[in-house]
């Protein structure tokens, strides 16, 4: 029975890495049963050419037919600014529902704004399931739990499934420090709390981030522990307080240029994923609004 329990306290978990976004996508499975979620699974996007491809999905398909694994959630963090989300394109490959914070709908209702789309159904209608703070959900038999971790986002959560978290864009590996606050909606301080629920996690937690910038040009990491991040994350173990994080994490955003595709992704990724509907020619259509984001850094 102990042993039992242990397999399935541990997920087995597997990282699909996106050179392109520099963004890690998930395989989370239950060795017991077979069962699995995906999680922020990336819509590839070529913004020169207009072009969308599903090579990145379909290495994750590819990846759980082998496998012999059934999936039972795909599962978004947030919406992401810098790659469309798969998320529909999956559901649609496999039948499986589709999840995501319930403070979608804040981050919705910002966007519907900036996108002037008036009849734009702002309800997180677009997902199978609105996960609240606490809300636990089967892998399986494994137990998934949903903490609020707002601060990158209005909406952003992470997932508890056993000893991982998928922590998203709160905090990166400990030589990147954490994530920007300075997109609409963003906090800093509101990360700093987010981020002390995380670290309050046991030590041994395994924590996966969703990006990894490969500093100094080494591979690309995503997993460390809490027991790590809290002693040797860039941006945590040097600030003490909120105070000091904040300014700390202001100074640095106020360096960094917008994402290429943030005005391109959230129109696709705060509708679940969808693409815009055909247009009378066949074509889809994408919508850039002009100067929506007051005092962006070029890059």
């Amino acid at each position: 029975m102990e042993t039992s329990m242990r397999k399935t306290l541990r997920p087995d978990v597997s990282a699909f890495y996106d050179k392109r976004t520099f963004s890690i996508q998930y395989v989370v499975a239950d060795p017991a049963t077979k069962k699995c979620a995906i999680v922020d699974p990336i819509l590839d996007f070529d913004e020169k050419s207009g072009s969308v491809k599903t090579e990145n999905a379909d290495r994750i398909l590819d990846f759980i037919a082998a496998r012999g694994l059934s999936v039972e959630w795909i599962l978004d963090t947030h919406p992401h600014a810098d790659h469309f989300s798969a998320a529909q394109y999956l559901k649609g490959k496999t039948g499986a529902p589709t999840a995501i914070g319930d403070h979608v709908v804040e981050v919705q209702k910002l966007w519907k704004d900036i996108y002037n789309w008036p009849d734009f159904a702002a309800d997180g209608s677009q997902w199978d399931r609105l996960f609240a703070e606490g809300d636990i959900f089967a892998i399986g038999e494994l137990e998934g739990r949903v903490l609020f971790s707002p601060g990158h986002t209005l909406a952003s959560i992470t997932y508890v499934v056993g000893d991982a978290a998928f922590i998203h864009d709160t905090m990166f590996m400990p030589d990147s420090g954490t994530a920007r606050c300075d997109f609409p909606g963003g906090s800093a301080a509101r990360l700093w709390n987010s981020i002390q629920q995380i670290l309050a996690l046991p030590d041994e937690m395994r924590l996966f981030t969703g990006h990894d910038y490969q500093p100094g040009g080494r591979e690309p990491l995503w997993e460390a522990s809490v027991a790590e991040q809290k002693t040797t994350n860039s941006h945590m173990a040097n600030c003490r307080t909120q105070a000091e994080f904040v300014a700390v994490r202001e100074a640095r955003d106020a360096t960094l240029p917008m994402p290429k595709l943030i005005l391109h992704a959230l129109q696709v990724n705060i509708r679940g994923g969808r693409l815009p509907e055909p247009e009378d020619n066949g074509r889809r259509y994408l919508k850039i609004p002009i100067d929506a984001l007051e005092g962006a850094v070029w890059g």
